[in-house]
């Protein structure tokens, strides 16, 4: 209920400097949407193929097979190869990654050690692929060459040791 109040008390404010400062509070608010949606003009067709790749793979169960695949691997090593699937949509697509992690708490339970570990993962990795095609494609800068495999480098160490710690703790 304050967090009504705080975002009333806002605009308030906002509308009173306007009126003080004698600003169109209206014409400053049509410029900011015009600017907006040419933003979103530029956002828009990368991030569509994003979601939209993201949504086959995970629909067409690629992720799970690529689990069942590398699992003989990866549990000797002490990963949990039901984190894989987690692990490889989080750069993707960070909604994804939370149905995802919805499942693996009504599987394994939160306080188990594959929830625990779940839980670090979603928190410390970032969404590379959708942070990248968002903030670069809003300011128009195609280059990404040592962006994208240093971010998913940082995914890679992340997720590796959100199993460490949820060992440790």
């Amino acid at each position: 209920m304050i967090g009504n109040y705080i975002i009333l008390a806002l605009i308030f404010c906002i509308f009173l400097t306007g009126i003080v400062k004698k600003i169109d509070v209206f014409g400053a608010f049509s410029e900011g949407v015009r600017e907006g949606f040419a933003s979103v003009k530029g956002i828009f067709p990368p991030l569509l193929g994003l979601i939209c790749g993201v949504s086959v793979l995970s629909a067409s169960g690629f992720f799970d097979a690529l689990s069942a695949f590398f699992a003989p691997i990866l549990t000797p090593l002490g990963f949990p190869s039901e984190l894989l699937s987690l692990g490889l949509v989080k750069p993707f697509s960070g909604s994804g990654s939370t149905a995802l992690l919805k499942n693996i708490f009504s599987n394994y339970g939160a306080d188990s050690f594959i929830g625990k570990a779940a839980s670090i993962m979603c928190a410390a990795t970032e969404t590379t692929f959708y942070a990248v095609s968002v903030y670069f494609g809003s300011v128009g800068i195609k280059k990404t060459a040592h962006t994208i495999p240093c971010a998913l480098i940082g995914d890679f160490v992340t997720i590796v040791l959100s199993v460490v710690f949820a060992r440790i703790f």
